[in-house]
């Protein structure tokens, strides 16, 4: 009677009901719901729950959704939402009624955090310790009335504590049992909390089996066997999606089954609840402590909405008055056109009562971005038309992340664009601080429109995808062999022109892209500064002597021979620097500070920054500051070849020996050190030494 459950190479010997409820009552295995499982995967590691700022506010991060190689991006806030609702649900609150829905604008990554969520579960519960298991009944030849079927599993894999908690029609029968098997009072309790009777079928045939066998219980466990919940992806269970269809060819059976022909052939009964067929439906798949993922929830018709509202409510599957409880979290995904639509229809009210409602803005981190547009541009070597390698432009990742972040900064009093979008990237926006930023998103979502607050409207990961496309197809691409991030916004204006509906939208992200276009232009003159001082971080170490020279300035072991010597916070060695006041004073009149007030006031504005971002962060640089990453630039410039405009004018003019040997050896560095190919290298150089974007 007491089989264990052993894995071999050929196949798995499954267990006795007895068996798996003395594992459970030792602890070596679980009985708990879907809320319980997914909160214990995300809160169960308290090392991987971290606390982040994001926007000026703190907030918590669950490292659990950032391990895989593509994992999921930024969505700090929907991601506390969702842990909030399930930890409530887990523990016993309203969510435990309720469907999470995730509305927003298309691609931006609602799908993506749901398909990544189901397959986080499905890893976790594949772990022998979180194995879920239902049970089947057997032998049914024995008490006739079924033709040729012999077994039948549970249709809605309930779990085997819920039989056990069924054994008898009094509780305390099925309490005294459990309690012979080893469990204390405590335990036993907490399982009878979780009660729910059987679903009708399986209530059906269990009082068959008890009345065929007078009640007695080794006769009646004969007819049982504990088989674990098969975990597939493709088959929908433990995991199921449904995605809206259109109004002819949805139906209700694709979520609650339907009567099963064949069934009929072989049940006697008519009365039996077996003749429904409820793996024909999406929901009974997922019934047993699994995830149902309704896409696009609110595009179904009202009959299958209206199914919807019964199941998220009452947790069960009705049909024709017979009931099966559900153990299934929902979760549901909405664009919010189709959400704006369905509220317009007064009378559907009472499902949106019953969804805990979570608003996905878009990222707005451009740092962040930087990952997502990795993922689009693709990890796999590109080939051109012909299958010669094709190179991938190292300014071409910041100039996409850049364009779309910034179409998707709402237009404010208080900040530009760009100080909105390096804020929200935690990064220095001249004197604006980030408690503007958190006030201008505070006031942006109050508003009653929800496109209208920050992060809800702009270019989606799929705008982003057409126009990573649209610059492959490019022929000057094809034939140059490189993806030329110069090429980029080209691609971009198409999309916005070719996929932007709303005039007012299009004529604001084409502004957007002219700003885009100013950034990447500075972007290239750090990258041809480093070039030709044959030096990868030549601009980054002289901003950082900037920076070192500003706060040794005032130092008091400040010797005559201007010689400061201070410990470098990357790597903890004693490093000397000679402070160069003419530098300094260069650099702040780059920066137009006129006199010796405004120059002390950057400057401590600047050694509040330092102090702020070592503690944090040791290896911050100070390039995010686009203004001062621009004056030291222009300083060495001039120091070095009399200004950019004279570097423009060797670079172009190339006429005599001196300027070609320039030329060619910024060419080499940019190939050798800067990740460029020859044609990126000869359009970026070419680029500089033209006026475009230079405003």
């Amino acid at each position: 009677m007491e089989k264990t459950l052993i894995k071999t190479t050929s196949k798995i010997q499954y267990r006795s009901l007895d068996s798996h409820l003395k594992d459970v009552i030792k602890g070596d295995l679980k009985f708990e719901n879907v809320f319980q499982t997914v909160s214990r995967m995300v809160l169960g590691d308290k090392d991987k729950i971290q606390k982040v700022t994001v926007n000026g506010m703190n907030t918590y991060d669950f490292r659990i959704f950032r391990e895989a190689k593509r994992h999921v991006i930024g969505m700090y806030d929907e991601i506390n939402s969702f842990v909030s609702y399930v930890k409530d649900a887990a523990e016993g609150g309203s969510s435990a009624e309720m469907a999470f829905v995730l509305i927003g604008e298309p691609g931006n990554g609602k799908t993506y955090f749901v398909d990544f969520l189901c397959k986080l579960y499905r890893d976790f519960v594949s772990l022998p310790e979180n194995k879920r298991y239902t049970f089947k009944f057997k032998n049914l030849e024995a008490l006739g009335g079924y033709g040729k079927i012999t077994e039948i599993e549970s249709q809605t894999f309930e779990d085997p504590m819920v039989l056990a908690m069924n054994l008898w029609e009094d509780k305390d029968d099925c309490q005294e049992y459990l309690a012979k098997l080893g469990a204390k009072d405590a335990q036993i309790e907490q399982y009878f909390k979780a009660y729910r009777p059987l679903g009708a079928c399986s209530d059906y045939i269990f009082d068959e089996i008890r009345n065929y066998t007078n009640g007695d219980i080794k006769k009646m466990l004969d007819f049982i066997e504990i088989v674990p919940v098969p975990i597939s992806e493709s088959r929908g269970t433990l995991t199921g999606k449904y995605a809206a269809k259109d109004k002819i060819t949805s139906s209700a059976i694709d979520l609650l089954g339907e009567e099963a022909i064949t069934r009929l052939l072989h049940i006697v009964d008519t009365n039996n609840p077996y003749r429904f067929d409820l793996r024909r439906g999406a929901l009974a798949r997922v019934a047993g402590g699994g995830i149902h993922f309704a896409d696009e929830i609110f595009k179904n018709k009202k009959d299958l909405v209206q199914v919807y509202l019964g199941v998220i409510q009452n947790r069960t599957i009705e049909m024709e008055g017979f009931k099966w409880p559900l153990d299934t979290l929902i979760i549901a995904t909405s664009n919010n056109a189709e959400f704006g639509r369905f509220l317009e229809e007064k009378e559907q009210a009472p499902i949106v009562d019953r969804c805990r409602l979570c608003y996905m803005s878009h990222n707005t981190n451009y740092r962040l971005q930087e990952q997502l547009t990795s993922f689009a541009i693709g990890s796999q070597e590109k080939t051109t038309f012909s299958g010669e390698s094709l190179h991938v432009d190292p300014n071409l990742n910041y100039a996409l992340s850049v364009a779309v972040a910034l179409t998707r900064m709402p237009l404010s009093d208080k900040l530009t664009a760009v100080e909105m979008m390096k804020l929200s990237a935690g990064e220095v926006a001249g004197e604006k601080s980030i408690k503007t930023l958190t006030e201008v998103i505070n006031e942006l979502n109050s508003e009653p429109d929800i496109t209208k607050r920050f992060g809800q409207k702009g270019m989606g990961h799929r705008n982003l995808g057409r126009a990573i496309q649209i610059l492959l197809e490019r022929s000057e691409t094809q034939e140059g062999k490189c993806m030329y991030a110069g090429d980029v916004f080209k691609a971009i204006e198409t999309v916005i022109l070719d996929y932007v509906r709303d005039p007012q939208d299009q004529a604001k992200y084409l502004n957007d892209l002219k700003t885009a276009r100013g950034l990447h232009r500075k972007n290239i003159m750090t990258a041809i500064f480093n070039a030709y001082m044959d030096e990868p971080d030549a601009i980054q170490k002289d901003v950082l002597n900037y920076v070192n020279m500003i706060i040794g300035i005032d130092a008091k072991n400040l010797g005559p021979n201007k010689i400061w010597t201070y410990k470098d916070p990357q790597n903890g060695k004693l490093v000397s620097l000679k402070i160069d006041e003419t530098f300094i004073d260069s650099v702040e009149e780059r920066l137009g500070l006129k006199n010796r007030e405004q120059k002390q006031s950057y400057r401590t504005t600047i050694s509040k920054i330092y102090g702020q971002k070592m503690i944090q962060d040791p290896t911050y640089d100070f390039m995010d500051n686009n203004e001062l990453v621009k004056a030291v630039t222009d300083v060495r410039l001039k120091s070095d070849v009399a200004g950019a405009g004279s570097l423009v004018g060797a670079l172009s003019n190339r006429t005599n020996d001196e300027n070609q040997r320039l030329y060619n050896r910024m060419i080499e560095t940019m190939e050798s050190k800067l990740s460029y190919c020859r044609t990126c290298a000869l359009k970026t150089i070419e680029y500089f030494c033209t006026q475009d974007d230079a405003n």
